[in-house]
């Protein structure tokens, strides 16, 4: 597999990023795009070069998207002796929406007292707006939403 991207790790994930003691945005962008759901434990079994290789492996085109799917499931075989689940892949995902913010994003944002503008949403690459999507799901811990949103120059 051709290794051609430059990892892209977000201000926010500084705390992990180094050790990729947790899953980066970059690789559960490429999960929710491949299908497959990596449980922490499974990420934990990978070493550093394996987990800095799904980060760094493109996942885009048809071709890539199976590529990095199987060489995935490859890993989390040989680590755990069970494959990994399947994730139903969103054909039309909110993040590759630049034209509406997802309701649960505006929500967990004006919660803040802010409010972003849909001109700005669309200025976003679809990374991040897949972070500040992922990060503003009900039930899940919102601690990095607002250094998101500074980082991505939504919030001062």
């Amino acid at each position: 597999m051709v290794m051609s991207e430059k990892p892209v790790f977000f201000a926010f994930e500084a705390d992990f990023v180094e050790s990729l003691r947790c899953i980066p945005m970059q690789v559960r962008f490429k999960l929710d795009t491949c299908g497959i759901k990596l449980k922490l434990d499974q990420w934990h079994r990978f070493d550093a070069q394996e987990r800095y290789s799904l980060a760094q492996w493109p996942c885009s085109t048809e071709a890539e998207i199976q590529t990095y799917r199987t060489y995935l499931q490859q890993l989390v075989l040989q680590h755990t002796q069970t494959p990994a689940k399947d994730l139903a892949v969103d054909p039309e995902p909110p993040w590759h929406q630049p034209g509406a913010v997802p309701v649960q994003t505006q929500e967990q944002a004006q919660a803040l007292g802010i409010t972003i503008p849909v001109d700005k949403w669309a200025n976003l690459t679809p990374l991040q707006r897949f972070a500040l999507y992922k990060l503003s799901r009900p039930g899940h811990e919102n601690r990095n939403f607002l250094p998101a949103l500074q980082e991505f120059k939504l919030a001062e």
